[in-house]
């Protein structure tokens, strides 16, 4: 049976999440923020936000105080680092709502950081049916449990969903959750895979 509900990761899909654009008016240069980045290790930093820790107490683990300060004001700066939408996944979404598909999503985002994330980018906040935000619930992809929970509450189920991510591993987890899943590599892929599933 093919699926009849579309559900979205955000970052990397709709919109293009760059997260060194927080320091970089500050630090003056890319090779400075990427080396401060990988000094701290921000995406392992990052990762453990998305499960649901506070960036503020993850600055505290920091040992050098310049290093901590930057981080603590990552979430102030969020907005500037996903102001830039990916167009064409935006109007495949259009497209969907507009035949009268189901759209949900499913993203790995901190719970410090949604809401200034949503400063920058409203419509996400209007254009899901549910909204799952990883943060808010203690759990990240690609953990099947959060597959569950979004089916839980928009009353579907898992054989009816195909879910869109740029992360394959978050693809398999869907996967293993009973979905069907696309790796997302760009729009005009995504829209010859949503239609040979029969969706667009």
């Amino acid at each position: 049976m093919s699926p009849s509900v579309v559900v979205f990761d955000i970052g990397g899909v709709l919109v293009d999440w760059q997260p060194h654009l927080a320091w970089l008016d500050e630090m003056g240069s890319r090779d400075a923020v990427e080396a401060f980045m990988a000094r701290i290790d921000f995406r392992a930093l990052n990762l453990r936000a998305d499960a649901g820790e506070r960036f503020a107490d993850l600055a505290a683990t920091l040992p050098d105080p310049e290093d901590a300060r930057r981080l603590a004001a990552y979430v102030n700066a969020y907005p500037k680092t996903v102001e830039t939408r990916i167009e064409g996944t935006l109007d495949i979404l259009d497209r969907l709502r507009a035949q009268g598909t189901p759209v949900h999503a499913i993203t790995n985002w901190s719970a410090e950081t949604w809401p200034r994330g949503l400063l920058a980018q409203p419509r996400l906040a209007e254009v899901f049916g549910v909204t799952v935000v990883s943060g808010q619930e203690g759990m990240i992809k690609p953990d099947p449990r959060i597959f569950r929970l979004l089916c839980t509450r928009a009353g579907v189920a898992p054989q009816d969903c195909v879910f869109i991510d740029d992360g394959p591993h978050n693809v398999d987890g869907a996967r293993a959750a009973g979905m069907d899943g696309i790796h997302f590599t760009g729009p005009d892929a995504l829209a010859a895979a949503l239609s040979d599933r029969g969706l667009l």
